[in-house]
């Protein structure tokens, strides 16, 4: 039983990262920004994440200001949920500790992820060991991941579905 159990909060745990893998997956090729780079201070950082949602292929994390609340939910998996708070590290990065709710269980999980600047384009990597990628350009390209970010909360009725469909056992 403890191995079942083990391997389902594993299982939870892939989910929660399934989509920091989309964004950068998403990139035909990784991009390096320049040695001439810098870090966003917190008030970019502040101003990009803010009370807006991050839409991703199979749900959503929306990163509230009130509090610094962290809600999310996914349908891969078998579709899971996550309660916590994002906040803000210098230099740089912004991260989220969540608990993750599954049929299986629940587990904690820590995500971060960082932003250098360079001319018009801020680039980002998820932490450990992510590759670099275009992540908002001015003027705005299609393909950058900041597309994928909307203004308010796009989490709220998804959460409420699958808590729902989780409590449900």
């Amino acid at each position: 039983m403890k191995i079942f159990r083990a391997l389902s909060l594993l299982s939870i745990l892939a989910v929660v990262t399934t989509f920091a893998f989309e964004a950068s997956a998403a990139q035909s090729k990784a991009a390096q920004p320049l040695a001439a780079s810098v870090p966003l201070t917190s008030q970019e950082l502040y101003k990009l994440y803010g009370n807006r949602s991050w839409i991703w292929k199979a749900g959503a994390g929306y990163f509230a200001v009130k509090q610094r609340a962290f809600t999310a939910w996914s349908a891969d998996g078998g579709g899971s949920y996550g309660l916590g708070h994002w906040f803000i590290t210098e230099p740089g990065k912004v991260c989220f500790k969540a608990v993750w709710y599954a049929k299986s269980g629940d587990a904690p999980a820590l995500t971060c992820f960082s932003h250098r600047k360079r001319g018009n384009v801020t680039y980002q990597k998820r932490e450990p060991g992510g590759n670099w990628y275009p992540f908002k350009s001015t003027p705005a390209r299609k393909d950058d991941e900041y597309n994928k970010f909307r203004s308010g909360d796009y989490v709220a009725s998804g959460l409420k579905r699958m808590r729902a469909k989780i409590s449900r056992k």
